[in-house]
């Protein structure tokens, strides 16, 4: 039976996850306290993959205190592991360290996994609870869940605009619609994912660098931080070998998506680079399915795409996008020739719109942020 002082400790399991924001991939976000008699003796969180669990940093945390964790209640923020991977089953650990209770968020989302670690948990004697908090937890790791039983990325679309729809003038002028703090919030968005893509005319246009950066309200030290991935659709090998993405000092991160049309020439210039992926064509365009398997076999659980249009709009009709983060700002640009921030044909009947759920809104100083999950 849960009580108040469960909801509590669980609560600061889950801050305590949050610290591995960007980090833990491909891993899940996990939070775990200790207590004993109602006081914290130990507490730790998922640091990175290869690094203990957040299990054990919380019992190595009592034992640094010099508190006996044996008679504890363990709150974690996901169903203690039970199977030996880069590190031991953190449920051995539970029981040999004697502890009496355990009160888990949410259950393990492999198929493979789910529900084995409270069995063995419960058949060593061990009471379980389950279920407390689990709307929260199960959002912390959305990416996580979704590409653990895919094995395909969790798609975030992003895209700033002005109020009619607009990514840039029809010079193509676009730095900066929106301001500092929804830029700084755009930037811990790609913090969190495990790789960023643009289309061709992004890079054309805009030349972006898609790094980690500290911006006015985002300081990141980002020597410490896991950098992206990044990700460019140009079929025609279009992209200039003078182009940042292909010339800075993170090369080493950046795949080019070409077509198997491209002159052979061509792909060996980029291939001195950077990455050259040769895909498929489906329907005159690149198979973003075989793509989006081809990351998630690569261990990408998240992709933020951002855009333009062209491309946003592909993965929304394709049905590869799972959520979105739109950022309006009170302007309005107008034009019939300017980028719109989802571009394509578009849809001839309403019926077939792209819905959107849980939308939630903020705002950040003058600008409106919609963050919704995708319907498909």
């Amino acid at each position: 039976m849960s009580s108040a002082q469960d909801f509590t400790f669980l609560r600061q399991a889950l801050r305590l996850a949050a610290h591995g924001y960007g980090q833990t991939s491909p891993n899940p976000m996990v939070g775990a306290v200790l207590v004993k008699r109602g006081e914290i003796i130990g507490q730790g969180f998922h640091r990175r993959a290869g690094l203990p669990h957040a299990e054990i940093e919380a019992l190595r945390d009592a034992e640094r205190r010099g508190m006996n964790a044996r008679g504890a209640t363990l709150y974690v923020t996901l169903e203690p592991c039970c199977t030996r991977g880069r590190t031991p089953p953190c449920t051995d650990a539970i029981v040999d360290a004697g502890i009496k209770r355990v009160v888990a968020a949410a259950t393990d989302p492999n198929p493979k996994h789910a529900g084995h670690g409270f069995k063995l948990l419960r058949k060593a004697g061990i009471s379980v609870i389950t279920g407390i908090l689990e709307t929260e937890a199960t959002r912390l790791n959305e990416a996580f869940n979704h590409w653990i039983v895919h094995r395909t990325p969790f798609v975030t679309v992003k895209a700033a605009m002005s109020l009619d729809g607009k990514i840039a003038t029809r010079t193509g002028e676009s730095k900066w619609i929106t301001g500092e703090k929804a830029r700084a919030y755009g930037m811990k968005l790609r913090q969190r994912a495990d790789a960023v893509l643009v289309g061709v005319n992004t890079v054309l246009a805009d030349d972006p660098a898609l790094t980690l950066r500290s911006v006015p309200g985002c300081r990141l030290q980002v020597e410490d931080l896991r950098r992206p991935r990044r990700i460019v659709l140009d079929s025609e090998a279009r992209t200039p070998l003078s182009a940042r993405l292909v010339s800075d000092e993170f090369v080493a991160l950046t795949t080019i998506v070409v077509s198997r049309s491209v002159p052979a020439k061509r792909i060996a210039a980029l291939r001195k680079r950077v990455r050259v992926e040769i895909a498929p064509v489906r329907n005159g365009t690149l198979d973003l399915r075989w793509l989006m398997r081809k990351l998630g076999r690569e261990d990408v659980t998240s992709l933020l795409v951002e855009g333009g249009g062209e491309v946003n709009a592909s993965f929304f009709f394709s049905h590869l996008a799972h959520r979105v983060a739109f950022f309006y700002a009170p302007k309005i640009i107008g034009g019939r020739d300017a980028r719109k921030g989802v571009a394509g044909p578009g849809i001839s009947d309403l019926k077939d719109a792209i819905r959107l759920r849980e939308a939630e809104y903020r705002w950040l100083g003058p600008d409106l942020l919609l963050n919704a999950r995708v319907e498909n």
